[in-house]
């Protein structure tokens, strides 16, 4: 039975990738391959009525005698910033949601002992890829890479590479119709042209046994299916040297043994240069190590129970009022997360860009990161949910190998039903399959104060599948105060970790009002909402984290206030501006304190 029940799941992440022609295993640790960046400027073609496939505009025929002539041509008109959306880049296209064309000359070479692929961090939100007139491949899904790849379709010398982007919303997308966030679209992450042997590393997983402060688990897959193939591993500080003989699928794993392990921590956030080589092949990065378990209502990060002061940002530089995508983006961000004393980052609410994962790492922030399973989606859609399956899946290979990810999340304010619960459960045996060294959380509104009973209670069963359970509760803003702060007993999941994933309210900075009026918008009702908040964590008996919403304001179609919201969210501690509000101070002192008592 359980052999059956492992091959249906396998079946099933097969499944996953059918149905579109970039159906490739993606290769681990692309930023450590032979690449080439195509990002830059690249010609544009606004396709407002998706005339674009009818006139063949991938082809970019060229006018041949003296009646032909065609009416469109990607040089001399639009030009975009690759990575980058395109809402930010030109006015007209700030609140655009349709199909942009974009393309790109580059100059390649066909290598006889060479394996090339292109390679996209990502595209929002579709996007089909022509190479040289003829579609190549096909995405979907606004946050996860994708590649395909191009040895036998490349020219010597100059190649035309064409990518139709269309971020228009529709109701079986992830996320769907609406949603609480600016919907950023064109290519928004880095383009690269990957070289590799023709049997290379494709892929693999070097992380600490969940349990095991000394037992790092070790797989490896190579590209070919080949067997009696060598592969060493080396940790040269941990003076670990390795030999691996792959099997007749080109896999092999081991357990390796670490003496002296230094474990990666948000206060000492060490890593170990990990190399793998082949006879044709060597690849290496800065892997990190920690064990993250669940034992009762607590979470202990190598073995010392942990409270997540934590914080939420977009994937977004309010202050360029467009998508982050660059390094120096990366900092801006997790530089405002360091100033305010968190431990835990949850990259919300989708799979933020791969810069900001490693530069978070580094920096000794544990993540959370998750799939847009943002409230309205279709759980009855079962193409829905082979698309979150492949999303997670995407997620879940990129950064395996990134210790500070300790937290994969599935889903955010969903309404319990038959349907949700199965989709949802689907979502955990595929992220299952693929790590077991993370803890699987979700995030619920559906907290309510039960009068007979003087408590805060939640009715959910999908709960009792999750590692850590996760509440967004937003009391003193969309919820009134049933009962005083100090009054506000919480009777939550009980036997689960607990984390309040988001809490807060709007304030426009330097607005000054009544901390006792809602609709002032100021400073001063956000500051006391967040006095209010943190005097009822102290009624919650299995609290282990904290994560109130957000870092910064951030660009929101869904709000109208004209003058103190304008289009963006102002639930941020720091404003569009960069500024601080009261409420960051707040937190800042909460942080400290519970750092240095937990």
């Amino acid at each position: 039975m359980e052999k059956r029940k492992r091959l249906l799941i396998c079946l099933l992440l097969l499944l996953t990738f059918i149905g579109s022609v970039a159906a490739q295993e993606l290769i681990t640790n692309i930023y450590g391959r032979d690449i080439r960046l195509l990002n830059g400027k690249w010609n544009a073609i606004i396709d407002l009525y998706d005339q674009g496939q009818r006139m063949k505009i991938y082809e970019n025929q060229q006018p041949k005698g003296n009646t032909d002539f065609f009416e469109y041509a990607f040089e001399g008109g639009l030009r975009l910033n690759v990575p980058g959306d395109w809402n930010s880049q030109l006015p007209e296209l700030k609140y655009y949601e349709g199909t942009v064309w974009y393309a790109r000359h580059f100059v390649a070479e066909r290598l006889a002992n060479k394996r090339q692929f292109l390679y996209f961090g990502a595209v929002s939100y579709r996007c089909k890829v022509y190479l040289n007139g003829k579609e190549i491949a096909g995405h979907e899904g606004g946050f996860t890479p994708f590649q395909m790849e191009v040895t036998e379709l490349l020219r010597d010398g100059d190649n035309f590479l064409v990518v139709e982007v269309n971020n228009r919303r529709t109701k079986d997308a992830i996320p769907a119709m609406a949603f609480d966030w600016w919907n950023y679209g064109g290519i928004t992450r880095d383009v690269l042209l990957v070289k590799t042997p023709q049997t290379f590393i494709q892929d693999y997983f070097i992380q600490l046994d969940k349990n095991a402060p000394d037992r790092i688990i070790t797989k490896v897959h190579l590209s070919d299916k080949k067997a009696g193939e060598k592969v060493i591993v080396t940790i040269p500080e941990l003076k670990i040297n390795t030999e691996l003989i792959t099997d007749a699928e080109g896999r092999a794993e081991t357990i390796l043994n670490a003496k002296k392990l230094q474990r990666w921590s948000p206060e000492n956030p060490k890593l170990y240069t990990v190399g793998l080589s082949t006879g044709s092949d060597y690849v290496e990065e800065q892997i990190g190590f920690r064990n993250i378990v669940v034992k009762g209502t607590d979470i202990y990060l190598n073995g010392r129970p942990t409270f997540m002061c934590s914080i939420s940002f977009h994937e977004e530089i309010p202050q360029r009022m467009g998508r982050a995508f660059s390094e120096a983006d990366a900092a801006m961000l997790l530089n405002e997360a360091k100033e305010l004393g968190v431990n835990m980052i949850r990259l919300a609410h989708y799979p933020q860009n791969e810069y900001t994962v490693r530069l978070a790492e580094k920096m000794g922030f544990i993540l959370w990161q998750e799939i847009p399973i943002w409230q309205g989606i279709d759980f009855t859609d079962s193409t829905t949910k082979q698309k979150a399956q492949r999303m997670l899946s995407e997620m879940i290979k990129r950064d395996q190998n990134r210790c500070a990810v300790g937290y994969w999340g599935v889903a955010n304010e969903t309404q319990p039903s038959k349907e949700r619960n199965e989709f949802l459960t689907s979502l955990l045996e595929v992220g299952k399959q693929l790590d077991t060294t993370r803890l699987y959380v979700a995030a619920f509104d559906l907290v309510h104060f039960n009068h007979e009973k003087q408590r805060f209670v939640m009715e959910d069963s999908f709960t009792s599948q999750l590692d850590v359970v996760a509440i967004n509760k937003y009391m003193g803003w969309y919820h009134p105060w049933s009962v005083e702060p100090k009054d506000a007993i919480w009777e939550v999941v009980t036997d689960k970790p607990l984390i309040i994933s988001e809490f807060g309210g709007e304030a426009l900075y330097g607005q000054s009002g009544d901390e006792n009026v809602a609709s002032s918008w100021s400073e001063e009702y956000q500051a006391r909402l967040y006095r209010d908040n943190i005097r009822m964590f102290d009624n919650i008996p299995n609290l282990r984290g904290v994560s109130p919403w957000i870092l910064f304001d951030f660009r929101s179609p869904f709000r109208f206030h004209p003058t103190n919201q304008d289009g963006w969210n102002r639930k941020g501690l720091v404003s569009d501006q960069g500024m601080r509000k009261k409420a960051w101070y707040i937190m800042k002192a909460y942080y400290r304190k519970k750092g240095a008592n937990y």
